[in-house]
């Protein structure tokens, strides 16, 4: 499968930006899909999940301001970005695991500027 990113920007601190992910390919509905984000010289960590049952998980960091979810129909995954703070920037990857057979996709990532 292959995913496409958007919505990534600059914004000030305590505004919103919502990242749309598109899949291209099948299965999509099956997938779990999830938001990561990487800053320059540290990790990619996960940011919010979402299972294909809808079961959702996110980051102790984000609770409360982030909302993840899913269009099956679209075959698109969005992250809704509230409250943004400036330790929110990074750039934001998208992720797809298939079960099974088990496979894990990334899209091409989308930068989040958060200005103090």
């Amino acid at each position: 499968v292959q995913l496409q990113a958007s919505g990534g920007g600059l914004v000030q601190a305590g505004g919103s930006l919502r990242l749309s992910c598109v899949a291209i390919g099948s299965s999509f509905s099956a997938n779990v899909m999830g938001w990561h984000r990487q800053t320059p010289g540290k990790q990619r960590e996960l940011v919010a999940r979402i299972t294909s049952g809808g079961a959702t998980n996110y980051a102790d960091s984000v609770k409360g301001r982030f909302t993840i979810s899913r269009d099956n129909a679209k075959n698109t995954v969005y992250l809704q970005m509230n409250n943004l703070k400036p330790e929110d920037t990074a750039v934001y990857y998208c992720n797809a695991v298939r079960p099974v057979p088990w496979s894990s996709n990334w899209g091409q990532g989308t930068l989040v500027t958060v200005s103090s």
